[in-house]
């Protein structure tokens, strides 16, 4: 959704190669590092869908935040770090741009049990 000037996507989850959900409680089912990878795969996802409700990634001004959710067992901790596999993507493919508030949280279950769920706020450029 586009609202003034502002893209808002919501919760994106990993998949597999087939396209089902990448699905897995971490650490019970998952490492921490696969479920930083999962996370990386969201960004993917979540690119893709920015680019066909704007067209174009070049419309990127700003990422403004992130909010992402780790399927997390019992007193796992490392939250921020799994979410940073999405995050750290926005940086590389834009840069300072890709730098937006990060909030991270565990979730003892997500939908269709995956491994992570991210949303993202996006300002757009002008026109």
């Amino acid at each position: 959704m586009i609202l003034d000037g502002v893209a808002y996507l919501s919760g994106q989850g990993p998949r597999n190669p087939d396209g089902k959900p990448l699905s897995g409680q971490v650490p019970g089912d998952r490492s921490a590092e696969e479920a930083v990878a999962a996370a990386r795969n969201v960004g993917l996802y979540a690119l893709a869908a920015l680019r066909d409700t704007i067209s174009s990634l070049d419309r990127v001004k700003q990422i403004v935040r992130t909010f992402g959710m780790a399927n997390a067992a019992p007193g796992f901790t490392q939250h921020p770090k799994v979410i940073n596999g999405f995050s750290d993507l926005m940086i590389e493919v834009f840069g300072d741009v890709g730098r937006g508030a990060l909030s991270a949280v565990g979730m003892s279950s997500l939908p269709s049990n995956v491994a992570v769920e991210v949303e993202m706020t996006v300002k757009l450029k002008d026109g």
